[in-house]
């Protein structure tokens, strides 16, 4: 057999096949502490609250936190990255291929400064609006279109720098209006596996 052709099907046998029931869910944030309870972490604070509703239990694993579990047939790995938010993509682009996860299958949780506070927006793409952990991943990624759930932690007339902002803990008043926004993003973290992000975004957007 000609040598080129050899290689080109010894290569792809050896390729493991992109597994379309697979997922990757992973919400940003720092690890530590100190971090808990900031607006950065939102991110974190979600994949908690997902795992508390569905009575699931995190363990270490490579590059953070996380486990397996089962939706309607469908596989969920889901994960807080022990990486620091400006290496996200270091444990993102491990879990994807280890488990050979689509890219329009993973799904990433993040806060966003340009969207007013309590405010969800889902996107299958776009730019990382000045978030170094969304900057990491699409570096990583080779790419910007990858799905991603932005939870707003805008605030007009704030007096901190955006470093500290992020960085700080959510005042009274934006735990009140954060709290039945999260319960909302496990609903669409659902909805994303099940049905899909077109009709997600179609269910949940400007809602």
């Amino acid at each position: 057999m000609n040598t080129r052709i050899w290689n080109f099907f010894f290569n792809n046998k050896k390729q493991k096949k992109i597994n379309l029931k697979k997922f990757l869910i992973v919400g940003l944030g720092n690890p530590g502490n100190e971090y808990i309870n900031t607006r950065h972490n939102i991110g974190f604070s979600i994949i908690d609250h997902y795992c508390e509703i569905k009575d699931l239990k995190l363990n270490n694993i490579k590059y953070g936190v996380g486990l397996k579990t089962k939706l309607k047939g469908k596989t969920i790995l889901i994960l807080k990255p022990s990486t620091y938010m400006n290496l996200s993509g270091k444990a993102i682009i491990y879990w994807k291929n280890k488990e050979n996860i689509a890219l329009e299958n993973i799904l990433i949780i993040t806060d966003d400064l340009n969207l007013p506070s309590g405010s969800l927006r889902l996107k299958s793409k776009g730019s990382d609006g000045g978030h170094n952990g969304l900057k990491d991943i699409e570096v990583v990624l080779k790419t910007s279109k990858y799905p991603r759930l932005r939870f707003g932690i805008k605030i007009e007339n704030r007096k901190k720098n955006n470093v500290d902002f992020v960085l700080g803990e959510w005042s009274e008043n934006e735990k009140k209006t954060i709290t039945q926004t999260i319960k909302k993003t496990i609903q669409i973290i659902d909805s994303f596996i099940i049905n899909g992000i077109t009709n997600t975004m179609n269910s949940f957007n400007n809602k």
